[in-house]
């Protein structure tokens, strides 16, 4: 089972304060970049991996999706999604994505955003997942970037230019990493850029896209923070379809 940190009271407590949960998708740097990668939604079955408080869900549906499924392993995070929509064409149901089956050629778009991290064997739900999917189905999905996972959260250095830099710790090493993020112990899995794309590979995906997101010039602006993320990628958002 995976660990189930969005229900330790501490982790939620500060992790619904973030302006991605305040705000929606609104509030999330990248969404016009994984707008983007979507295919067309109309009359689409959806399945959201790490629905979290069913934000995009809602959108789905509001783009014209016939249906989607939530799924995520906290039962916070469900409440509060059961609790914030009121549409018929939306379920959610707890799962944890480690021992997950989904229904053959059930959803023609499987989409999750910042939990793949949280799975430790991959390859298993990958090849679910293009089982679940209909013959040209779309995968598109969110990770932390490899590099940014593999540097472990360190804690930052100043170069010689007096700019912030981030070490990257064991990079070819695969497997557990462990971090402090509003509780001590949150569990991530590494996988190597290459693993995570052979492994789409493998299990029969077709490349589409692949994007190593960076914030624009306007959104730092705003959000003068958002700068550190030009040092080393933060995320990785990913297209791929059934072949």
């Amino acid at each position: 089972m995976a660990q189930n940190i969005y229900d330790n009271p501490d982790f939620f407590a500060g992790y619904s304060q973030l302006p991605r949960q305040v705000e929606g998708l609104d509030g999330a740097p990248e969404w016009p970049a994984i707008r983007a990668l979507l295919p067309e939604l109309t009359g689409r079955r959806l399945a959201d991996l790490g629905c979290g408080f069913g934000w995009a869900t809602r959108w789905f549906r509001d783009q014209g999706a016939s249906s989607v499924l939530g799924l995520d392993l906290s039962q916070n995070m469900i409440e509060r999604a059961r609790t914030d929509t009121e549409d018929a064409g939306i379920e959610y149901r707890i799962a944890d994505l480690e021992t997950l089956e989904l229904p053959e050629a059930a959803f023609d778009l499987v989409y999750s955003a910042l939990t793949f991290h949280y799975v430790r064997d991959f390859e298993r739900l990958i090849r679910m997942i293009h089982a679940a999917l209909a013959p040209g189905g779309d995968l598109v999905f969110t990770i932390e970037h490899p590099i940014f996972m593999a540097a472990a959260h360190p804690r930052w250095t100043l170069d010689e230019d007096g700019r912030k830099t981030w070490p990257v710790n064991g990079y070819s090493i695969e497997g557990e990493r462990r971090t402090d993020w509003f509780a001590k112990g949150v569990l991530k899995h590494h996988r190597t850029l290459a693993t995570t794309i052979n492994t789409l590979i493998g299990a029969g995906f077709e490349l589409h896209w692949m994007e190593e997101f960076a914030p624009m010039p306007e959104q730092i602006a705003e959000i003068p923070e958002l700068s550190e993320e030009l040092e080393r990628p933060m995320m990785l958002l990913v297209s791929a379809q059934k072949r």
